[in-house]
């Protein structure tokens, strides 16, 4: 690897905590609100609420054409905390908590969310 490759895993987590993690959580927790009953759907529309405006505070402003201002702004800097992993994992818990409540169905949800956290984790820790 030259001087100015970068290390393929940061390449790898850059890619998944930007572009993929957040849009497919969002893709599981609808899923899970279609599926789920009661205080169990509930947890997963705010994961998905969660996912989506992280999505769109990650995505958002450049696929808009957003140059500079207060918006790109607050979305940089939303994106930012903790690293880059704050939107991720604030978006994971509520998903998590789906998972544990009364009226969760399709228990296959809760093995790929896990898988997904699993990946974006190992990754974290594995660029580090």
């Amino acid at each position: 690897m030259g001087a100015f490759q970068p290390d393929p895993l940061l390449v790898n987590f850059i890619f998944l905590r930007e572009f993929l993690y957040l849009p497919a959580l969002a893709f599981l927790a609808l899923v899970r609100v279609l599926s789920a009953r009661g205080v169990s759907r509930w947890a997963a529309a705010l994961a998905l609420l969660l996912a989506l405006a992280g999505a769109a505070a990650l995505i958002g402003p450049a696929a808009m054409g957003l140059r500079g201002g207060g918006v790109l702004r607050m979305a940089s800097a939303a994106g930012d905390l903790a690293g880059g992993m704050a939107l991720p994992l604030l978006a994971s818990l509520p998903m998590l908590a789906s998972g544990l409540l009364r009226g969760v169905r399709w228990r296959w949800i809760d093995v790929l969310h896990v898988l997904l956290l699993t990946a974006l984790l190992v990754l974290w820790v594995m660029a580090r």
